[in-house]
């Protein structure tokens, strides 16, 4: 990927995590990104293009950053499970909207919007929780986690009950939604 199209996607993830994709015009876009408009053009067909470039990027990203909890060798399966949603919740209630998730701010606003769009955050969730039930396979295995549990069932769940506290937590500006999703992750993630 060429430096000048990471650079436009880069930053039009901060803006769009501050403000959302409708939000954020090309004009702005291309001023803070100290981009002129050929450029754009040369790399993206239309502003959807480039949201769909956004979000594949965005979601290349993501499955990265899934490897510093998901697959650390340190930690016992469970662990693992819970290091990703303490990382979740940091994350959320950061002060630096860059580092929320784009999932939980662009989900409802593009659905309607672009069926690409839509398409592609879809099948980052559908990768986020196809990772989650491996780890709680995993962590069956290492005899972390109750083998009795269902792992396609229980990273659904739990990848939901997240979702919801992200909304929740912005609406409220607190972190109560996020404890009490915690409560129940630890009680859908038993170890006996």
């Amino acid at each position: 990927m060429s430096n000048t199209r990471t650079h436009i996607l880069d930053t039009g993830r901060k803006l769009t995590a501050q403000r959302g994709y409708t939000s954020v015009g090309l004009s702005e876009l291309l001023a803070t990104a100290q981009v002129p408009k050929g450029s754009f053009y040369h790399y993206f067909s239309s502003k959807e293009d480039y949201g769909c470039a956004l979000l594949s990027h965005y979601v290349d990203q993501y499955r990265g950053e899934l490897r510093q909890t998901l697959d650390n060798p340190a930690l016992s399966g469970r662990d693992q499970l819970l290091a990703y949603f303490t990382a979740w919740q940091d994350r959320q209630l950061s002060g630096r909207a860059d580092q929320k998730c784009l999932i939980v701010k662009l989900g409802a606003e593009i659905s309607d919007l672009s069926a690409d769009m839509r398409a592609i955050l879809q099948t980052g969730v559908e990768a986020i929780v196809a990772k989650l039930a491996s780890c709680v396979r995993a962590a069956q295995s290492d005899g972390s986690l109750n083998a009795t549990i269902d792992p396609q069932a229980t990273a659904t769940t739990v990848y939901q009950i997240w979702l919801g506290a992200s909304l929740m937590a912005h609406l409220s500006q607190d972190d109560r939604p996020f404890k009490t999703a915690m409560a129940q992750t630890r009680a859908l993630l038993p170890t006996s």
